[in-house]
């Protein structure tokens, strides 16, 4: 493959790789924002998930394009860009799923803490059952002079 069609498929792979990955993060980012209480949450965690699928994307592309395929560089060219969308398909995919995941864990965790404190319903602290002893003060003891205790 000569220089021109290196730089090109590589540049055209760069192009979807940056359309895709804004793709996924604006839609994640819709997708998780309420799923953790709080957008900015739910946006860390898509921008995190979308670093991540670019770099595996990315590190994919360079691979592809040390193979050689095709007859002659324009030929080589789209079965790079076809072999490289078929896998952008796969990562985007992947990408989703992992997504989806992530919201069906806080949902599950979200419905974990409704369950042992249900909203409407005052959680109730347990108080200590402590009751005042009164203490009455015992008669003084006293010495009996008496028989049977005498000693003779």
């Amino acid at each position: 493959m000569d220089t021109n069609s290196y730089i090109a498929f590589l540049v055209l792979g760069a192009i979807l790789v940056a359309i895709d990955g804004q793709i996924i993060y604006r839609s994640g980012r819709k997708y998780l924002e309420h799923s953790y209480g709080d957008s900015a949450a739910g946006a860390s965690m898509t921008r995190l998930v979308t670093v991540l699928f670019h770099l595996v994307v990315l590190g994919v592309l360079m691979l592809i394009s040390t193979v050689d395929v095709g007859s002659n560089p324009t030929e080589g060219v789209i079965l790079r860009l076809g072999i490289m969308l078929l896998l952008l398909a796969a990562a985007h995919a992947l990408t989703i799923a992992i997504l989806a995941r992530i919201k069906d864990r806080q949902l599950q965790e979200r419905l974990a803490e409704e369950m042992a404190h249900p909203p409407g319903q005052p959680q109730t602290q347990v108080q200590p059952n402590v009751q005042a002893i009164r203490h009455e003060q015992a008669p003084e003891p006293s010495v009996d002079t008496t028989p049977p205790y005498l000693t003779p």
